[in-house]
């Protein structure tokens, strides 16, 4: 039991620290404070007001928010719908009221690495107005009760080829950061043992195929320490407050500790200029600093089988850089994909996949023709800012879009190298 002792003592520790936070706040919110013109007042006031949102936030899964959408001039409601319920995760359309149905029907592969489908919210929103849209949405695993059993990464690669069939052949899937190497495995599953459904392009974007290909502290952590070691350090059992209790896995708090580590000093000071423009009343419910961290804190525990398979077959065993990746015993060889348009995007910047490790993917195509292949380097490009930046904004979707139209049926085939 001394897993779940150890989830509860850490849920503990968030609820007291949001406690705190809103004590703090309360207590420097009685009139009789501003009796007294000390600067320290106002100051913890601010630091109880963002301790409290910041804790709370780490519970919540944000909302789309997504209510209308403005294409061709006229401004349409949004409603996300799901079309494909599982336990583990569900397909979602956004469904544009009143449009007419576009010819790019465009999948995303949202990340399962400790934040929910929404870190994708502006990614969607900027594909909108131009295409049918749909996106993974996939589920906190300490909400999803034991009696539904496991979910490693064959699971997970078996969910995105069933959800590319669903959507059809003539499909268009982007899949970011963490899904990459699985969606190619997905896309190859999908080539050997029903050809007829491949997606018409995949664009993998700041995605692991090969982590040897350039070293990061992500990578230099999975090669640091053995299974057994991870196993015993991050593994936690699921506590008695929700409907998952007693499922083992990889919290969401655990890897929110890790994310923020790599870039503490920006973080710390963030949440002292938050402090400071709250103390001066400059801050805002919605403001720059809000709208990030409402979101980047938000975070779901990911079950203890798919953390621990990603990091041994994916980061140590290279499973899908060196083309020995099998799905329920039978090898998967992403040389049988011969009819979807691939694309990779890295950025020059990105700390997490640095660039090389996701253009290794066109290497493994062996089956693809050099004109149905493609890659682009954004320059000055940091993780986030290739898929939802002001990069992605400007110079990547456009390109994207362009690599979709060139690739569709009736459009002349052309080398869409950058």
């Amino acid at each position: 039991m001394k897993y779940l002792a150890t989830y509860d003592l850490m849920e503990g520790a968030r609820i007291t620290n949001q406690w705190l936070g809103a004590t703090v706040k309360a207590i420097f919110s009685y009139p009789n404070m501003g009796m007294v013109p000390h600067p320290l007042f106002p100051v913890a006031k601010a630091w109880g007001e963002v301790t409290e949102r910041s804790f709370s936030r780490m519970i919540c899964k944000p909302d789309w928010g997504i209510d209308t959408v403005v294409s061709s001039g006229r401004e349409y409601t949004v409603a996300p719908s799901q079309i494909v319920e599982r336990p583990f995760g569900d397909l979602i359309h956004f469904r544009v009221n009143g449009r007419k149905p576009l010819p790019r029907r465009v999948l995303l592969v949202a990340p399962m690495s400790g934040h929910y489908s929404t870190l994708l919210r502006k990614t969607v929103i900027s594909l909108l107005p131009n295409c049918e849209v749909f996106i993974t949405d996939w589920h906190n695993a300490r909400d999803i009760p034991v009696s539904s059993g496991k979910f490693d990464i064959e699971d997970y690669t078996l969910y995105l080829a069933d959800f590319i069939r669903e959507l059809g052949p003539q499909t268009h899937v982007i899949a970011v950061c963490q899904p990459a190497p699985l969606t190619l495995a997905a896309t190859a599953w999908l080539a050997e043992h029903y050809p007829h459904c491949q997606p018409r392009t995949l664009t993998l974007i700041g995605g692991p195929i090969d982590p040897d290909a350039a070293a990061t502290d992500v990578t230099d952590f999975g090669r640091r320490v053995t299974m057994g070691q991870l196993e015993h350090l991050v593994i936690q059992r699921v506590g008695t407050n929700h409907r998952g209790v007693g499922r083992m896995v990889y919290p969401g708090l655990l890897q929110l500790a890790s994310f923020m580590s790599m870039n503490s000093d920006t973080h710390s000071r963030a949440f002292t200029e938050q402090i400071l423009r709250c103390a001066k009343g400059e801050a805002g419910d919605y403001d720059r600093h809000n709208s990030f961290y409402d979101e980047y804190l938000a975070v779901m525990d990911m079950t203890a089988e798919f953390y621990l398979s990603t990091v041994e077959r994916i980061f140590k065993a290279r499973e899908i850089a060196r083309n020995v990746f099998t799905l329920r015993g039978q090898p998967v060889d992403i040389g049988r994909i011969t009819d979807t348009a691939v694309m990779t995007v890295e950025g020059a910047d990105d700390d997490i996949s640095a660039p090389g490790q996701c253009v290794a993917a066109l290497d493994l195509l062996t089956g693809l023709p050099d004109h149905m292949k493609g890659s682009h380097l954004e320059p000055g490009a940091g993780h986030y800012g290739i898929f939802a930046g002001k990069s992605w904004r400007n110079n990547i979707r456009p390109l994207v879009l362009d690599f979709i139209d060139t690739q569709s049926p009736c459009a002349p085939r052309r080398i869409h190298a950058v």
